[in-house]
């Protein structure tokens, strides 16, 4: 069951397309959405969207590296905003780098921004929900966190932390009655970074050939919305032309 008066839910990561999408979802059920970045300016026209359409959101700015901005922002949202019902972590942190020019720094960089701060953020969670005995914790995955393919050492390390992580705290956190999931997104996703960067891949588009972000945020809600006797924890989603 959902519990929409004056519940709040958490997007860390809400960048323009996924996380984006699903802070527009969940607002739409009632939720009031807070929504975290680096800069919290460029998360004006994202508020601005959901306010317009008759839904309530709040932007702050916090680098989910840090501890104390992690718990700074989840004792504001607890106090000044309304109880958690849902936190999505929802950080990307994909980089190309062959092996032998994956210097310290970006390997360090990628486990901080990809593992890391999902550690910080679902124990936040988990200290605000387990007292309550319900609530959901979504980190986003990727088919780095499956398997690792060339180039992608660092991106993949830190998003097979991701999922260790996430499993030890369904198996830990779900009797208790906290639901945690770990979605699988594998495939191109509709930003611009790919309409930019790879336009042979973006023409897919008009064959549903890469991901949709609100369809992907369909999918979050319904996870949110799923009774405790029929909880997933894992799942792929992929466009029906994706090989895998």
């Amino acid at each position: 069951m959902t519990h929409s008066a004056r519940e709040a839910i958490l997007v860390v990561g809400a960048g323009d397309a996924t996380g984006a999408a699903i802070a527009r979802r969940f607002a739409r059920e009632g939720y009031i959405a807070c929504v975290a970045r680096r800069s919290a300016d460029k998360l004006t026209a994202l508020v601005d969207s959901i306010e317009t359409e008759g839904g309530q959101a709040r932007a702050f700015a916090c680098d989910a590296r840090r501890e104390d901005d992690i718990q700074r922002l989840f004792a504001t949202i607890e106090q000044d905003v309304g109880p958690l019902a849902a936190v999505i972590f929802n950080i990307g942190a994909n980089v190309w780098f062959p092996i032998t020019d994956t210097t310290e720094r970006v390997y360090r960089k990628v486990w901080e921004m990809a593992a890391l701060s999902g550690f910080l953020t679902g124990r936040e969670a988990a200290r605000v929900m387990l007292p309550r005995q319900r609530g959901t914790i979504i980190f986003t995955g990727a088919t780095a966190s499956l398997r690792g393919r060339a180039h992608f050492a660092a991106f993949s390390s830190a998003k097979f932390a991701l999922r260790a992580l996430a499993q030890s705290m369904a198996r830990e956190l779900g009797p208790q009655g906290i639901h945690v999931a770990h979605p699988i997104i594998d495939g191109a996703i509709d930003t611009a970074f790919i309409r930019d960067t790879f336009p042979d891949l973006y023409r897919k588009k008009e064959q549903d050939g890469i991901l949709n972000p609100e369809h992907i945020a369909d999918t979050y809600w319904q996870i949110h919305c799923q009774p405790r006797d029929c909880w997933v924890h894992e799942l792929d989603l992929r466009p029906w032309q994706e090989t895998f």
